[in-house]
């Protein structure tokens, strides 16, 4: 009897664990929202930037055509890939002046993707200020 309720602990165990497994990686979203086959530049000034997991954001007030202010959101990959490539938490400061070649948001919506930040995927184009970042 003992070693049947050893076995069912074990079991219990090792189901409690696939499912925590599971959950956490149902919960990550992907880049779906975004059209990987495109690129823009998003062009402004810092509002925000934000450097919390799950991902880093630059916020920016940019300029559409008519000349109407756009607040943008741009999204990065999580600190410790984004350190990998060069990205500190004062990489950005409000006020600075950036330029940005991202992925855009199928939906139109102001909000775009930097995409990967594997340090040997290609980079996108990052000015800060004048001076070329990456």
């Amino acid at each position: 009897m003992t070693n049947m309720v050893n076995r069912l602990r074990i079991i219990s165990f090792v189901v409690a664990g696939l499912l925590t497994i599971s959950v956490s990686l149902f919960a990550h979203h992907g880049n779906a929202a975004y059209d990987a086959g495109k690129s823009i530049t998003v062009k402004g000034t810092v509002t925000a930037y934000i450097w919390a997991n799950p991902h880093v954001f630059v916020k920016l007030d940019g300029k559409d055509d008519s000349g109407n202010t756009v607040h943008w959101i741009v999204e990065g990959q999580n600190p410790v890939s984004m350190t990998q490539i060069g990205w500190t938490k004062d990489t950005f400061k409000p006020g600075d002046e950036v330029e940005m070649d991202a992925m855009p948001a199928k939906n139109g919506n102001p909000v775009a993707f930097l995409g990967s930040a594997s340090p040997t995927a290609p980079r996108k184009r990052i000015v800060i200020n004048g001076k070329q970042f990456q």
